[in-house]
């Protein structure tokens, strides 16, 4: 089982660079990076950088892991930039990169920046088209497509990715629209949510695969979910009274073994563990290693 850590992309360049290093020494085995622009809450006034930007520093300065977006929206990019992109990045990182993509969903993004925000079927339409124009595009010497919302006419995608196909990895929990464009589509597919959530839609991916004909256990599963963890019990208390609005594992080392025991019997393929609530730096770094010396042994 691999560990994945998502550093939030509201801290400073400097700080994002030392906890991904640290995170690639000390045994971490993949770096995430949400795509967003700005908070999604009243106040928008605070630092939020630029997902692929700092993705293709991650990978010009950090060695080993894999490194992706989770997930870059669709809406923000032509797919055609978007596959030039993570191709390009895939050579600054000597074949390292996981295209995760998804159909978009904050609005007051859309809003500002002018990108066209559409309804929750235009979105996920775009999407379907989307992961198309890309997968040939990476892997093919030209492509054709004409659909109702992109238009791609000869078009070549020069170099090829080092890798022979850069993983496409699609985040999202509609169980009918979104897990059947995985179905088709995706090598990887990601949601937060805790054990019994992604069971439940690990049944619904199968079904739609089934539905396909494609065998389900050729698609990867991730999922992601904050973290408390710490050696001291009494510390954790205020945590477990609390309502997050997510995935939140709550845990000494050995209760974070249980939960993650569970991800496990699942077959998921990776926990993705943002530092969202590690934090500042050193603090940040305390949980990580916990976490790396003392949960992830038990599942490698």
């Amino acid at each position: 089982m691999r560990f994945g850590f998502w550093t939030g992309n509201g801290q400073s360049w400097e700080d994002t660079l030392e906890g991904c290093i640290h995170a690639e020494r000390t045994g971490w085995d993949g770096i995430w990076y949400a795509d967003h622009f700005m908070p999604n809450e009243e106040n928008v006034d605070q630092p939020i950088h630029e997902a692929w930007s700092i993705l293709a520093a991650i990978a010009a300065s950090v060695p080993r892991v894999r490194i992706g977006p989770l997930v870059a929206g669709n809406t923000y990019r032509n797919p055609a930039l978007t596959a030039k992109i993570a191709a390009t990045i895939d050579h600054i990182s000597n074949g390292r990169v996981v295209l995760g993509i998804g159909a978009g969903w904050q609005e007051n993004e859309h809003e500002k920046y002018g990108f066209d925000f559409s309804t929750v079927k235009g979105r996920l339409d775009r999407l379907d088209e989307a992961v198309e124009i890309i997968s040939s595009l990476l892997l093919n010497t030209r492509t054709n497509y004409t659909g109702e919302h992109y238009v791609v006419l000869d078009a070549p995608l020069d170099p090829k990715p080092v890798q022979e196909k850069i993983p496409i990895m699609i985040g999202g929990g509609g169980k009918k629209r979104t897990l059947r464009t995985a179905a088709m589509h995706a090598d990887e597919w990601n949601y937060w949510g805790m054990p019994n959530d992604i069971a439940e839609l690990c049944q619904v991916l199968d079904n739609h695969c089934h539905e396909l004909g494609r065998d389900p256990n050729t698609i990867q599963r991730s999922a992601c979910a904050l973290m408390f963890i710490s050696d001291d019990a009494s510390k954790l208390s205020r945590f477990r009274e609390q309502d997050f609005g997510r995935a939140t594992i709550i845990g000494t080392p050995s209760e974070v073994v249980e939960i993650v025991g569970e991800y496990a019997d699942l077959g998921l393929d990776e926990l993705i563990v943002p530092d969202f609530t590690f934090g500042p730096m050193e603090r940040k770094k305390t949980s990580m290693d916990l976490f790396i010396e003392e949960v992830a042994p038990h599942f490698r």
